[in-house]
Formats: C-alpha cells, structure tokens, sequence
C-alpha cells in the first residue's frame, strides 16, 4: 500500500506539474504574440508620421478622419477660446499640471477639431486658479499631429463639468458647446509658447508591459520545471543512491 501511495503521490504531482507548466508556458506565449502585435502597431504609428502633412481639407471626409490619426498636420483656422478647458493631473516632465485644450474651428471647411495645446503647471496653493496662457485672436496655424482624445483618467463626481475637469468626452463636450466637433484631436507640437509646454512623451503602445508579463510567466513556468525535477528525479535518485551498499 506504501508503494501504490507513493506511486500515486508521484503521478498526481506529474500531472499538476504538467497542467501548470503548460498553462504558464502558454501565458508565456500568448504575452510575446500581443509584444509582437503591439510592435506592428508602434512601427504603424512610425510609418504614419512619416506620410506627407495633412491640411484641414484632408480631413473633410468623416470617413477618413480615423486613417489620419498619428499623421503630422498643419491647420489654418481661429481659436474658441471661450471653450478651453483645463484637463488636471496631467504630467509632463513628472511635474503635475494641466492639459490645456481649445477647439480650433478650421477654415475653409466648417469643422472644429479639439486641440492638445500644450501643459501648464497647477497652483497648489489656489487649485481653483487658472494657468496665465495666451490665445491668439484671429487667424492661426496650428502645427502638431492627429491623435485620439485626451486618456481618460478615473474621476470622482463633479470633475467632469466646469473649465476644470479631469476628463473630456468629445460627444458629450460637443453637446455642451453646442459645436460639432470630429471625433479626433490634434496635439500641438513646436517650442514652449503662450505659457505652454510641449514636450510630449512619445505614444507608448505598451509594449514593455508585454515583455514583463512574458518573463514572469516563462520564469515561473521553469521553477514550476524545476522543482519538479528536483524533487520527483534528481532528489530520489539522490536518497537511492545512498541507501545502496558499496560493494
């Protein structure tokens, strides 16, 4: 019975060993396969930075819009800043600030695009006080690429009204603007001008994530591999081979 009990001891462990091994083998797998996804995408993203610089009327197509995202443009039209909001706890360069974002109506086409102008830093002694930032009146050209909408961070009730708010939701705000604005945003590129900054961190596809997650789960399954052969193979043989008389 001892026999039978450590032979089924034996083979249970084998199995449980098999299922985890194969399950974090696989885990494994599956995280380089969405790396080597989100590395098409990130070569994508490059490759469309690199396409010839759009002009409003290249966005008149409703259709077409989404295909101009990450392309560089320049757009002609005037500010309504009576619109501009201030996104908080937005960072650039690690210090937390604003987003400050303006709908610029284009000219020539009759759309309004919001625009990414650029950061201001918070008044941490008057959280209610504004960044001094300037908008030009009149005619403008605006230099920067197509992008999403601002990221949504997690809000807590009341921060979504008001010229500052945490997020921005581009139907809703349209609504509240009573101004049809597309579906995209522009992040306005160039020097630091108008009390903003624009150094913007490169669009991150979150391919590190995916590396990380395959080491743990490839380095799991082999302590998983490890420990098996230790303690079912190498070990066993150890403690056998000790209890054999020397001839």
């Amino acid at each position: 019975m001892a026999k039978l009990s450590l032979r089924a001891r034996f083979w249970v462990l084998t199995a449980a060993a098999v299922l985890v091994s194969s399950v974090t083998f696989s885990l494994g797998q599956w995280q380089l396969s969405r790396a080597a996804q989100k590395q098409n995408l990130q070569f994508a993203m490059a490759e469309q930075g690199n396409q010839s610089i759009l002009k409003a009327q290249d966005l008149v197509d409703p259709k077409l819009v989404m295909d101009a995202v990450h392309r560089r443009a320049t757009l002609k039209g005037i500010w309504r800043a009576e619109h501009t909001v201030f996104l908080d706890n937005r960072q650039m360069n690690k210090k937390p600030g604003f987003i400050v974002i303006t709908p610029l109506a284009l000219d020539g086409t009759g759309q309004i695009i919001l625009v990414q102008r650029g950061w201001a830093p918070r008044n941490f002694v008057n959280r209610a006080a504004l960044p001094e930032i300037q908008t030009p009146v009149g005619p403008v050209t605006v230099r920067g690429r197509i992008a999403p909408p601002p990221p949504k961070l997690f809000e807590f009730k009341g921060a979504e009204s008001g010229r500052i708010r945490q997020n921005i939701d581009v139907a809703v705000f349209s609504r509240e603007i009573a101004l049809p604005l597309m579906d995209v945003s522009m992040v306005q590129t160039g020097p630091a001008n108008e009390g903003l900054l624009r150094e913007w961190a490169e669009p991150n596809v979150g391919l590190d994530k995916h590396y990380g997650y395959a080491f743990q789960w490839f380095g799991l399954f082999a302590l998983v591999v490890g420990l098996y052969f230790w303690f079912q193979v190498i070990n066993p043989w150890r403690v056998k081979r000790k209890t054999i008389p020397n001839v």
